[in-house]
């Protein structure tokens, strides 16, 4: 057994989130752990069980050197090689273990409890509702839907972390039971569980940035085989190493892959009609033409990014983030009095540019011209940069020569996000820029996924601004956050020319984006 290839943009995230961190402490620390991942067939024979497990496996052996993978029936045994084989396939050194004896931490699908002597976590969903309990198992429902499941995984994999690290998180108590509707995001009771059964078309759709919380969102929407339309997945970048660390559906196959082409090798198996884009949103755009969009998903990095959407004027966005706080989604008409997308990232003073913050990470703040010369040109950088930059991080310049002719940008992610240099100084050099663990980004998707599918199905949507959770700490009672309008008057939304353009758009259908219907 040993930690994934891609450990150290694992560790990068961790850093950010558990005190007194020391990289060689927190490796000795994942690799005296054994994960246990225990189901039985009732949640092996349904739609809702299999998520589950499929996703807690997805997020598990990205980060845990050892899984033991236990079937608590016979009728069982047959999943459990699917989810070895899956795991091999994140990390093909990940040690599986077919017995529970040594397990440290236990996640557990369906209706039978393991006899282990560890904390245990019981996951397990309703069609929309996702339940996980300390206290027995709560099992996995009947219907088709991904979401609830999706979330319980989510959640089980965020209180292992917490059992392993709580004594470095800062009130990270473990959660005793949620049971959290994705239909209304509110704690579930009778009124609220949301319809389950139907068949939903999402008209067309786009789906905008194909990163962790992009991976989150496919993973869903793959996940339910009863949607149909055009969905439209903008991305144009590919995935790298790295990026294992939180894209749910890559493994090592996937290196090299166009985020745009995993895409839709994702959802090759749902009635779909996927639509590919390997480009950034604004050359999209322009080779569109037709600027309607009637529904954008929006999974991107920057705030920059966001407002390049928003200047668009899509009929109606939802939007997903992590944080260091927290995650969650918010949900923008833009003619309808309520805070458009712009309104949420409105710049209160002068915010630095990229190739200042970049110079910034690589230790050389003086070398800004430098760095945003590199970045335009897209030039290899020269052997003398590299050194430069070794000198500035202090570290070795041997593992960075690697790098030399590269562009800028895939040295930046791969030798400062990807957590080389991070490796290289013992994790001294930390990355100002927040990297979310797994769990984090695909609980993000999968709100971002559920609001799509609500929204293309015209049920009634949330009527605050956004919706938060932190995965850090218990489930909290109030997740929901409304967000007011921008009172500056400097937003878009509240510009003359842009509404008449946006009303000029859709026409009589802006009557309708009050109660969020399609």
């Amino acid at each position: 057994m040993a930690l994934a290839n891609f450990i150290d943009p694992a560790a990068t995230a961790a850093s950010q989130v558990l005190a007194d961190f020391h990289l060689a402490d927190f490796k000795a620390a994942l690799e005296k752990q054994v994960v246990a991942v225990a189901f039985d067939s009732q949640a092996a024979s349904c739609a809702e069980g299999q998520a589950t497990l499929d996703l807690a496996v997805r997020l598990l052996a990205r980060l845990y050197p050892v899984l033991a993978i236990l079937p608590l029936d016979s009728a069982a045994s047959s999943q459990a090689q699917a989810l070895e084989r899956l795991a091999k396939s994140i990390n093909p050194k990940i040690g599986i273990r077919r017995s529970g004896k040594s397990a440290t931490v236990c996640v557990v699908a369906g209706v039978t409890p393991p006899t282990l002597r560890c904390p245990i976590f019981f996951m397990g969903s309703e069609g929309w509702a996702a339940k996980l309990s300390r206290n027995g198992p709560v099992g996995s429902g009947s219907s088709l839907l991904p979401y609830g499941a999706g979330a319980a995984s989510c959640f089980g994999a965020a209180n292992v972390f917490r059992s392993i690290f709580g004594a470095q998180l800062t009130g990270a108590d473990l959660d005793e039971d949620i049971d959290l509707s994705l239909y209304s995001f509110n704690r579930t009771n009778a009124g609220d569980a949301g319809p389950i059964g139907l068949s939903i078309d999402l008209g067309e759709t786009h789906l905008v940035g194909l990163g962790a919380i992009g991976h989150g969102s496919l993973w869903a929407l793959a996940s339910q085989s009863d949607l149909s339309g055009r969905l439209h997945v903008i991305d144009h970048e590919a995935i790298e190493l790295s990026n294992l660390q939180r894209y749910i559906l890559a493994g090592q196959a996937e290196i090299g892959m166009s985020k745009a082409l995993l895409a839709t090798t994702a959802l090759r198996t749902t009635a779909l009609e996927v639509q590919a884009h390997p480009l950034k949103w604004a050359e999209y755009v322009a080779r569109r033409g037709d600027w309607v969009f009637d529904r954008v998903g929006v999974a991107l990095d920057t705030a920059a990014d966001r407002l390049a959407v928003q200047g668009a004027l899509p009929r109606w966005i939802a939007n997903a983030w992590t944080q260091e706080q927290d995650l969650g989604i918010s949900r923008h008409g833009f003619d309808d009095g309520q805070a458009c997308l712009c309104c949420m990232y409105m710049p209160t003073g002068k915010s630095k540019d990229e190739h200042q913050l970049v110079a910034e990470e690589l230790g050389m703040p003086e070398a800004h011209d430098e760095v945003k010369t590199l970045l335009q040109t897209n030039t290899g950088v020269p052997n003398e940069f590299v050194a430069r930059v070794a000198t500035a991080m202090a570290v070795p310049f041997e593992p960075l020569a690697a790098f030399v002719g590269q562009p800028l940008r895939s040295f930046y992610q791969q030798a400062i996000c990807g957590g080389l240099v991070f490796q290289l100084s013992d994790g001294s050099r930390l990355v100002r820029t927040v990297v979310p663990m797994a769990f984090q980004s695909a609980l993000a998707g999968i709100m971002l996924a559920a609001d799509l599918v609500k929204h293309s199905a015209g049920f009634p949507m949330s009527p605050t601004t956004s919706t938060r959770v932190n995965l850090l700490r218990r489930l909290g009672s109030h997740l929901h956050d409304p967000k007011a309008k921008d009172s500056s008057g400097r937003c878009i939304c509240s510009d003359e020319d842009f509404i008449a353009a946006y009303r000029l758009k859709y026409g009589c259908a802006v009557e309708q984006l009050s109660d969020g219907s399609a």
